[in-house]
């Protein structure tokens, strides 16, 4: 038995792909729109102007008035948590920034110390307290905010003091 091999043919057809019959399409549109407006004369109007001895009339236009901008709401300190840990070794610096914090109507909720490397004094916030956070930072002044990372908790600010606090 023997088999031969027949060689295929390597004649076809390529069609060619919807988005080239589109564009040809769209071609062959575009030219016979352009033909088929090419010869159109142009009108010309005569504009004549109103007469020079009528006043002209200014209507009234109804002025709407300016929309104001919607307040933000108020940032009320006491409802906002505030903890706050010393990274500086000097002994009540968690304690004296958390009396100031105190006395300008933030709520904190505890202090202690701080074990880790933190490159200078950081309020430290969740998403939703960045507003409060930046607020805090001023009242302080304290120059850094970032958001919150654990093991932080995410209800509240944590405020992190190095020794450029204590300045």
């Amino acid at each position: 038995m023997s088999r031969t091999r027949r060689s295929r043919s390597e004649r076809g057809v390529a069609f060619p792909s919807p988005l080239v019959m589109l564009s040809i399409i769209a071609v062959a549109m575009a030219g016979f729109a352009f033909i088929a407006t090419r010869d159109a004369d142009l009108v010309e109007r005569k504009v004549t102007p109103a007469a020079a001895t009528s006043t002209p009339t200014v209507a009234p236009t109804a002025v709407e008035p300016m929309k104001k901008p919607k307040p933000k709401p108020a940032l009320k300190r006491g409802e906002v948590y505030v903890e706050v840990f010393n990274n500086s070794g000097i002994q009540g610096l968690a304690a004296s920034t958390a009396a100031k914090a105190t006395q300008v109507g933030w709520q904190v909720v505890g202090e202690d110390n701080w074990v880790g490397s933190i490159p200078t004094t950081t309020v430290y916030y969740p998403e939703r307290l960045k507003a409060a956070a930046k607020q805090l930072a001023l009242d302080l002044g304290v120059g850094r905010t970032q958001p919150a990372v654990e093991p932080m908790k995410m209800d509240r600010l944590t405020i992190i003091l190095t020794a450029d606090a204590a300045s």
